[in-house]
């Protein structure tokens, strides 16, 4: 089951790449201007749009609910790398370190959902995808406190815990929806 599940995982993320990749060369790494606090400002409004779509059924800008989760996915990445680079870290990043990057954060994200997978038996699989969306916004939220309170936790995860929660929540999203 894990190999199945281990191979949906790399399916997905080599859509998100992809993007990611062809929008760091139109782009650059403009998302270096972000705090984290902004990233997750938009992780909320992508999570938001897809719980509104998810209820409402219909949508007046054309794109679904597909991109979103994928833009979370990229966005957590994102937050990810941005959450271990400082001031001093250059603006702009050469693709092939930006690529490097995303392999990583994607990887240690991966083994966490492995591992997870291992423990909870894929009850993910079970969910309804709009349980997801919600986790993801519970994620976002969790997120939002724990910046409020200057990343101090007492019995918590920090941020990038949660932010790889929240990938690891829309990709059993877009698993579930057959996105390959």
């Amino acid at each position: 089951m894990a190999t199945n599940t281990s191979q949906e995982f790399d399916s997905v993320i080599a859509v998100c790449k992809s993007l990611f990749l062809k929008k760091t060369k139109d782009y650059g790494t403009a998302w270096r201007i972000l705090r984290l606090s902004s990233i997750t400002d938009q992780l909320f409004i992508k999570a938001q749009r897809i719980r509104t779509l998810e209820e409402k059924k219909v949508s007046k800008v054309g794109e679904g609910i597909i991109p979103e989760y994928i833009g979370i996915i990229n966005y957590c990445v994102i937050a990810m790398m941005q959450s271990e680079m400082t001031a001093n870290d250059p603006n702009e990043l050469e693709l092939a370190k930006v690529e490097a990057l995303f392999d990583q954060k994607v990887k240690e994200t991966r083994d966490l959902m492995l591992a997870k997978n291992h423990d909870y038996g894929e009850a993910w699989r079970d969910m309804r995808i709009s349980s997801l969306t919600d986790l993801i916004l519970m994620k976002v939220f969790r997120v939002k406190q724990i910046e409020d309170n200057l990343g101090e936790t007492v019995a918590s995860e920090g941020v990038v815990a949660n932010y790889q929660d929240m990938l690891n929540y829309a990709v059993f999203a877009l698993i579930r929806m057959d996105v390959k």
